[in-house]
């Protein structure tokens, strides 16, 4: 189980990177945020924007309300780790389309978690689970 908002502030770094990947076009940034997507992913606890939350904000923070399962957001983050690859191979192989279209994609979706807590990776995976679940 997770602390909510470590989620949600690793979603707003990850907003703030997606930025830069949009205005300098870097195929290398994104393929650093995909290596963060795929740690993450891995495991949502120890992965690096996780680790920064718990070392300086959540000592600041009191306990949180509620938790939540680790196996949306692990879903959420390979969701981005593909988005964010192929942002990657978009602006390193010169696709002009391809790269900032992925990149943007995947800053719309962090923007939601950061901004108003709605996961779309989260969401995709609770409905992906009901329509795979036999009744």
């Amino acid at each position: 189980m997770l602390d909510p908002r470590g989620p949600r502030f690793a979603a707003a770094v990850t907003s703030a990177v997606l930025v830069a990947v949009l205005l300098t076009g870097s195929g290398w940034l994104a393929l650093g945020q995909a290596a963060v997507f795929a740690l993450t992913a891995a495991d949502p606890r120890r992965g690096p924007y996780g680790l920064l939350f718990r070392a300086f904000v959540a000592p600041r923070l009191g306990p949180p309300a509620e938790l939540e399962p680790a196996a949306p957001v692990r879903f959420a983050q390979l969701v981005g780790l593909v988005f964010s690859l192929v942002a990657a191979v978009g602006y390193l192989f010169g696709l002009t389309a391809v790269g900032p279209v992925a990149a943007g994609t995947a800053l719309a979706a962090a923007f939601l978690n950061a901004a108003f807590g709605l996961c779309l990776g989260c969401e995709a995976y609770l409905t992906v689970r009901r329509l795979t679940t036999p009744r």
